[in-house]
């Protein structure tokens, strides 16, 4: 089964606490912040504090994945020197534009996995695209690196790029959301939207999960755990889509079994793409193991 990242958590990487405990909400991912959230004097401690937690604490099967400074800043290498070694999941490179950027962090990774006896390869990458050229340069961004799992768009920077602010419909966002995923499929990673700040207003985080969902995302960045639960109900598909899907995988197996070239459904075709669709609501509802 595909890896379902539904919900990637963003956890300030100087938050001892919400550091500890961060796997027990829920969240398909947990990223680690070293960036944004972290002022300048903190960078260091933050970075000793994450290499640390993740070498010392079990997070089960919950995704790590740590969002880096930037290889043009003055922590990114740093950044890349200890996490590599701590061996998250994912490195979340910030403010891709090129795929430049992408070949230089991933050129890097694998001198450090060589040096620390890491095998290579084992660490892959995110990118999140936060500007106007990063959008236009969103699949070569993805096709960059064998590492790229998947990449992500980071509304706040955009929107500044663009000389406009956010919205509650997010039209000032469709086009750029609309790219990206376009470009993870081309690329045949993962897509993820960007956070909704608001964790007040239930109402507008739903609305704005029901739609990224239909342009095809494979799910949110959430900032806190009040917000992992919607996330996963939306694209938690209902018991007749489910039964809909089984009913069609089942369908495939039996026509294979008699050496039939057509599969027929309740008197449909079934052809590629209906298949294609079943397989992804039985892994969103993760009960491949019922078939």
């Amino acid at each position: 089964m595909k890896k379902l990242r539904r919900t990637m958590m963003y956890v300030p990487g100087n938050n001892p606490g919400m550091i500890k405990d961060a796997h027990i909400y829920g969240a398909d991912s947990v990223m680690f912040d070293l960036e944004d959230s972290i002022s300048l004097k903190e960078k260091d401690s933050a970075r000793f504090l994450v290499y640390n937690a993740l070498k010392t604490i079990d997070y089960g099967e919950t995704e790590i994945v740590v969002r880096v400074n930037g290889l043009d800043s003055p922590f990114g290498k740093e950044d890349f020197e200890a996490i590599v070694r701590a061996e998250p999941e994912v490195i979340r490179l910030p403010k891709a534009e090129r795929a430049q950027d992408i070949s230089d962090a991933d050129y890097l990774i694998s001198k450090i996995e060589r040096k620390a006896g890491i095998e290579a390869g084992k660490i892959k990458l995110m990118a999140a695209i936060e500007s106007a050229v990063g959008v236009i340069n969103a699949y070569e961004i993805a096709k960059a690196s064998p590492r790229i799992i998947g990449i992500a768009i980071g509304a706040e920077d955009f929107v500044t790029d663009m000389k406009t602010t956010r919205s509650l419909d997010g039209i000032e966002l469709l086009m750029a959301r609309s790219q990206i995923v376009l470009a993870a499929r081309a690329a045949g990673i993962y897509a993820l939207d960007t956070v909704f700040s608001d964790v007040n207003d239930e109402h507008g985080f739903i609305k704005e999960v029901e739609l990224i969902k239909q342009l095809g995302f494979d799910g949110k960045s959430v900032i806190n755990p009040r917000q992992i639960d919607p996330v996963h109900k939306i694209y938690t598909p209902g018991k007749k889509e489910i039964d809909k899907a089984i009913r069609v995988i089942r369908a495939i197996e039996e026509a294979k079994a008699k050496g039939l070239g057509v599969i027929s459904l309740d008197g449909k075709m079934v052809d590629a793409p209906v298949v294609e669709r079943a397989k992804r609501v039985l892994d969103l509802a993760n009960c491949k193991g019922s078939i």
